[in-house]
């Protein structure tokens, strides 16, 4: 029988889009590993390990809140997401994210891919500034989803990293899963705990002490960036989680802004190209460093 199949008759209480999401989410462990697809075939006797985030409870309200809108037609939105702002409500972020910012920009997106979730295409952390789509309606949600998934977006972030690659340009694959040790972090791991990730980087500007990158992301994988850079021995400058304690610079955030994102719009066979410019304080941060 499928996993996800299974799951869902042994918890009723569990739709099996929802077993499908906590899969993709490295959720849910089949002896010990990750599963590689939600429809993975048990062959029976397996041990089962499903970790359920708290159920999400409250309702999502239109609020009042300024958005960066870049584009916007009948079919979608893109916005440039400030730092600070949570993408969509959580255990924790009920008030004052993304989702709640939209649906008060556009009642009408209520339903549109999700309950909790409107519209939501893709995802930025919290501390990361910069593009992110957000469908209208449940066509163009599809169409929008099946291009992530088939990895035809082309999503180009700027990035200032504590140190030097070994090379100035260059390619980092290695899988990433759940840290055994920190179930809220993310870790490189061996192929049987996590899922493929690629990363290029190219510099664009070297510092004494650090280096800023224009990086690619062939797969979106949660915290990609910031644990790939800190794989290589170059975290993220202001990344507490994953690089140095001690922040270098003068930041109150990790220095990473999706600053490019190339897409196909719905009904459209061409991709168009949108772009956000850095912003005040990263701006601010990497001015000083030149000044130096």
């Amino acid at each position: 029988m499928r996993l996800d199949v299974y799951l869902t008759s042994q918890l009723p209480h569990l739709s099996r889009s929802r077993i499908q999401n906590l899969i993709r989410d490295f959720c849910i462990e089949v002896n010990g590993q990750l599963p590689q697809k939600t429809g993975m075939l048990l062959e029976g006797g397996e041990e089962i390990l499903v970790i359920e985030p708290e159920i999400e409870t409250a309702s999502v309200e239109p609020e009042n809140i300024p958005l960066d809108i870049i584009f916007e037609n009948d079919d979608l939105l893109i916005i440039n997401k400030p730092a600070g702002m949570v993408v969509h409500p959580a255990i924790g972020h009920f008030t004052g994210t993304l989702v709640n910012a939209a649906l008060g920009h556009d009642p009408d997106l209520e339903g549109v891919g999700g309950e909790k979730r409107p519209g939501i295409v893709h995802r930025l952390d919290k501390d990361t500034s910069g593009l992110i789509v957000i469908a209208k309606n449940d066509s163009a949600h599809q169409w929008l989803q099946g291009q992530f998934k088939e990895r035809t977006v082309k999503k180009t972030y700027i990035t200032l990293v504590d140190g030097h690659p070994r090379t100035p340009n260059g390619r980092i694959e290695t899988p990433i899963g759940r840290d055994p040790s920190h179930r809220q972090k993310m870790a490189v791991t061996p192929e049987s705990r996590g899922r493929p990730s690629v990363t290029e980087y190219f510099t664009r500007e070297t510092f004494p002490q650090h280096t800023l990158l224009e990086v690619h992301i062939l797969t979106g994988r949660t915290h990609q960036i910031r644990v790939h850079m800190a794989f290589v021995g170059c975290p993220v400058a202001g990344d507490t989680v994953y690089g140095r304690k001690k922040v270098t610079l003068p930041l109150t955030r990790q220095f990473l802004h999706a600053s490019r994102l190339e897409i196909c719009l719905p009904g459209e066979n061409r991709p168009r190209t949108f772009e956000a410019p850095l912003p005040v304080d990263l701006q601010t941060c990497l001015d000083e460093l030149r000044k130096q």
